[in-house]
This record gives structure tokens, sequence and C-alpha cells, in this order.
């Protein structure tokens, strides 16, 4: 398929008199570059006011003569007067498609009750697809998330191009338009006893994962209120001091600190949220005022409310009329002055910071409504073996629940990083080239679980090489569980991927995810954390020691004589139980036999490094 050429018109008064900065527009353009890379182009970006002929025009002469493929529209599709992007947009379509408009307002009602009030429009004019967006930022990529998988298939049917419309159908009806894998089967008695690949240690593993693997540079903006856990991709300052003006810091009165102790006039009260009181405070007066208040003109203290009497009110009680200031103010008591917490222009938050709670919270704080993020990798999650089938589906004689693929994207979701499930691949080449192709398609990572090991139907390592021309960096690890654990590299559509081979075994999958896939991931992000935390703990029972190192499962307990955690091993250790990373919270290293000064026996009471993977959760005795 040719690029698919973009226009971006955002319909907006304030923004077309460059009152107010476009920032949905930008965000769109960011989100189809990210998503679509070097298959689109974006041709042309204009900003128009709310006026009907002006909009109408710009829709007639980019969907004229071939110049675009996709027309998008931000703005103008509410109900005020002034919206009227959708009326021109039906002033110049020849056919309308509603299923995206329909697509976009269900998807919207999901996330808030106000999409019902947007009148979006998508339609088609010559061979160009216009499909109107609301103006909000937040709104934008969230419709653009909602439709644009379908997009390079409604450009290939109004190019007629048959073979993309061909294959696309042949994806949805679960076909793979994919030759036949390079890799011979039948051959099994010539395969090879031993593995041509070195076994590495897990150290030197995860520094080839961190050394082949490019921080990405490519940025988007996100709502603040969808930044959670995304890192920051530029300096973030403070557009505003705070507090924005001198701020009482107590509930109590603002004074005039020369007039010292003594009875005072209640003139009235100055509330947070108030407007500032106009008149000067005079001397012998008080304003009775709240915390986060601004402080009153001429006020140069505050006194907190324990520090007064009440001498006069009146007769109903609601009105303070004098009060005795017990304690003699110093100037600048109990004031936040302007810009104390926050001062105007400086770096709130630095580049490279892993969003919190906190710093969300500073960020509305200083009016930044969206934030530059790292865009996230797109991660596909493949499981293989004929033995396979759905959790849902009621199970098959000589099946199995394909458990590993749920646990892989939920251990990925635990730690920030939403992936894709890309099915199940058969043990035959064929199948494993065809699941392979389609991941490779949509996303820059694709973890497998099963085919690594040295059976004759473990086919990843050989499709990658055949089929891929893929590097393979490493094959084997020194580890238990997980030895057969391979990392990968390649080059498809012209862009580059990496693969993560994991075992079949539960236990293993989601040990070397953790250990592996995790850091990975958080390199592409752009993490400055990217290995996982570490603390010392006691073991608290001998465990017979295997020759290649292992992370078993355990719990955690502080003993009240201990300063250091007891690990308890959660039960047995073989790699196909699951069920031993039920109640874990850390995956706790075992030397290799004779090695590090160990025999064949690590004793209880030896003191291990052990990695949490669980917020931590302690028991006590």
């Amino acid at each position: 398929m040719d690029m698919i050429r973009f226009v971006i018109l955002t319909v907006s008064d304030s923004c077309s008199k460059g009152e107010k900065d476009d920032e949905a527009g930008p965000e769109l353009m960011s989100l189809i570059n990210n998503h679509f890379g070097n298959t689109s182009k974006i041709e042309h970006v204009e900003i128009l006011p709310d006026e009907k002929s002006q909009i109408k025009d710009f829709l007639k002469k980019w969907s004229s003569h071939n110049r675009s493929d996709v027309i998008f529209t931000v703005g103008g599709t509410g109900l005020s007067p002034r919206d009227v992007t959708p009326e021109a947009t039906k002033s110049v379509i020849e056919r309308e498609v509603p299923g995206i408009s329909l697509a976009i307002l269900c998807k919207s009602l999901e996330i808030t009750d106000m999409a019902m009030l947007s009148r979006s429009v998508t339609g088609i004019r010559n061979n160009t697809l216009i499909i109107n967006f609301p103006g909000s930022t937040k709104a934008v990529g969230e419709c653009f998330g909602f439709i644009k998988n379908v997009i390079p298939h409604a450009v290939a049917l109004l190019k007629n191009e048959e073979n993309l419309v061909s294959d696309f159908h042949g994806r949805l009806q679960g076909r793979r338009s994919v030759s036949p894998s390079k890799v011979k089967t039948n051959l099994v008695a010539q395969r090879s006893r031993v593995s041509p690949y070195p076994m590495v240690e897990v150290a030197h593993a995860i520094d080839l994962i961190l050394k082949e693997i490019s921080a990405t540079r490519e940025t988007e903006n996100v709502d603040i209120a969808e930044s959670l856990g995304r890192v920051l991709a530029e300096n973030v300052y403070a557009k505003d001091p705070v507090p924005p003006f001198p701020a009482s810091i107590k509930d109590g009165y603002a004074v005039i600190s020369s007039d010292k102790e003594g009875i005072r006039n209640v003139r009235e009260e100055a509330a947070a949220g108030d407007k500032p009181v106009d008149q000067p405070l005079q001397p012998g007066e008080v304003i009775r005022i709240s915390t986060g208040a601004p402080l009153p003109l001429g006020a140069d203290a505050v006194v907190q409310v324990e520090d007064t009497d009440l001498i006069k009110a009146s007769d109903d009680g609601s009105i303070e009329m004098e009060v005795k200031i017990k304690v003699a103010p110093r100037p600048g008591q109990d004031i936040r002055p302007i810009g104390s917490d926050i001062s105007v222009n400086s770096v709130i938050i630095e580049k490279g910071a892993l969003l919190t709670a906190g710093h969300i919270g500073v960020l509305a704080t200083v009016g930044h409504h969206t934030v530059a993020v790292f865009r996230k990798p797109c991660v596909a999650v493949v499981s293989t073996g004929n033995e396979l089938q759905s959790p849902h589906e009621k199970l098959k004689p000589g099946h199995i629940r394909d458990s590993n693929k749920l646990t892989l994207l939920n251990l990925l979701k635990q730690y920030g990083f939403e992936a894709s499930d890309a099915g199940i691949a058969k043990d035959n080449p064929d199948s494993v080239k065809a699941v392979l192709t389609f991941a490779f398609d949509e996303n820059d990572v694709v973890v497998t679980s099963g085919g690594v090991s040295m059976g004759e139907h473990d086919l990843i390592k050989q499709v990658l090489v055949e089929d891929f021309d893929a590097t393979i960096l490493f094959g084997r690890v020194n580890v238990k569980p997980g030895k057969p654990t391979t990392f990968a590299t390649c080059t498809f559509n012209g862009r580059r991927k990496f693969v993560f081979g994991l075992p079949g075994n539960p236990v293993s999958a989601l040990v070397t995810g953790t250990l592996f896939v995790l850091p990975g991931l958080k390199k592409m992000e752009n993490y400055e954390n990217l290995r996982p935390p570490v603390i010392s703990v006691r073991l608290n029972k001998k465990m017979i020691l295997d020759p290649r190192p292992e992370y078993i499962r355990a719990r955690l307990r502080k003993c009240s004589n201990d300063d250091i955690l007891e690990a308890i091993p959660t039960g047995n250790q073989i790699s196909s139980r699951i069920n031993s990373f039920v109640g874990a919270s850390a995956l706790v290293r075992l030397p290799a036999k004779n090695s590090q000064g160990f025999g064949e026996i690590c004793d209880e009471g030896t003191v291990l490094e052990a990695i949490l993977i669980q917020p931590l959760s302690i028991e006590y005795v």
C-alpha cells in the first residue's frame, strides 16, 4: 500500500486569532506519526475560525485532485451556535460513513456522558475520508485510538486496492496472507542434540538487552488525568507562582502587626476562594480569615484564632464585632508569600520523571492540563503449542488452558505496559511465521512463550533466523527456571523489532518476564531505573542448591528481633507450579551449587538478595 496521506484542520475562533495555542492539532499529528510511522505523511495542517464557508472551501480543496486520503477536522462539533463543522462537512461529502461516527460516540460514552453532546460526522468526498473529532486534546487522543486500526482498510477500499482488502479480510477470518516458512521439520533425525547457543549469565543477558534496545525519542501529549505512570519527555515549568497571592496559613484574623495586642474591630470575613478584599485594612481593624485565603490589602500578619478572645458579637451570634488579640503578632507571621511554594518559571518536574499521583497534583496546581511524555512501546504476546486453548473454553481432551498469555499480559499491565493478544501459534513453522508476521505488523516488541527449547516442535528460533533473518543475541541463560530464554532482533518493513522468547513452563515465563522483558520495555520508554528493586533477606529454611542460580518464590516476614526480612519459600518450586507465585512478594536468588563459597546446601539463616515483585507485603511475628 502507498503511504497514507493525512490533512489536519483545527477549527477554532480563539486559536485562529492567536488567543489560544492549538494543542489538539499537534497532538493528532504526533498520534498519526507514532502509530503509522513511515507508512504515513502529514500533507498539510491548518487552523481556521468557526466559519462554515471557510471550512467547506478547505475540505473541497484537500479532497480534490487526489491531494489526500484522510482529512481530520478538530473542533466545532458541539452545541454552540458557532460550532458548524458538521454542517460544513455534510455540505461537501458525497456519502456518509455513520459506522465510524457511531463507534466514536459509543466508545466515548463509556468514558463520559458529555460525549452525547458531540455531533461529529464522517463521510467521503471523491476518494478522501473526512472525519470530525471534538476539539479537546484528551478527546482527540481517545477518538483516534478508537478508529486508528480501520483507517488503512478504509483507505484501501477507497483506492480499490484489492490485494490489501483481501489480506485484511483474511486476517479478520483468522487467515494470514503469508508465504510458507523456509524451516523444514521432516528431518527430525538430523536435529542438533546440543544447543548452538552459548550459556550466558543473567547479568550479561540483561546487559545485552539494554545495549541493543534504544530509548525512544517519540513523544505524545496526554491529559494529566491520563498521565499516571508515564515518563516525562521534557522539563515542566511553573506558569504561575504558588501561591499566586499572599495566603493565610491558619484560620484566624488578618491584622496590622504594628497594632500589637489589644481589642480590635472585626470588619468582615475573607474565606478561601473569595475575591480579595478591596478596601485596605485600617489601624484598629482585623478581618476574619480562613486557611488559604488571600491576605487583605494593608494586613501584614495573621493571628491564629487560638490567640484571641471574643469581646463582642451580634445578638444572634452570627457576626463577630470585636475580638481581643492576646499575643502581639510579628510582621509576616503565618503568611505564605507569593511564590513561596513554587516560583514562576521554575522547573517543577524534570524530564525523565516517572509520573506519580504527587506529580499530577503539582501539574494541576500550576495549570498544566497536558504534558509531553515518551511513547510507550507497542507489545504483543504470543503463545505457542498445539495443546493450548483459551481459558474461557471447555477443556478438550489432551489440551491445557493457555495460562501464560493472561499471566504475561497482566504482568506487563502491572508495571504500566499495555500489551495485545497476538494469538496462539501452532507447532508448525507456517503457523509460527504467520503469527509473528501479524504481531510484527503492529508492534515494536513481541513476547512469546514456549517453542524455544530443544524439542522437535520448538520452532521460534529457527523461524526467526530463517524467515526473518533475525539475530539471536542469546539463546540460553544460566538460570533456573528459564534456561532456554531467548532474545532476538530483526528488521521488519524497515523497522527494528525485538523478540523475547520465554520458556513455556508457567513459572519460567513469569520469572524470565520479570528478569528480562521488564528492563527492556523500561529502557524503550526512557525509565531512569531499569532494574527491579533488590533487598537483602534471610532464608528461613535450608534449601538444596541447583547447578544453576535459582530464583525461588517467597513470602516476606518481619521478625521483631531481626532487622532483615525473613524469606519463606512458597512450597514446591518446580517450574510448572504457577501457584508458587500466589502470595509471593519476592524472587530470592539462590547461588549455584559449589559457587560463591557454597556447597550443595544453602543453610537456614543465610542472607541473600531478593527482587521485589509486588508492593511490599510483610507478615509480622
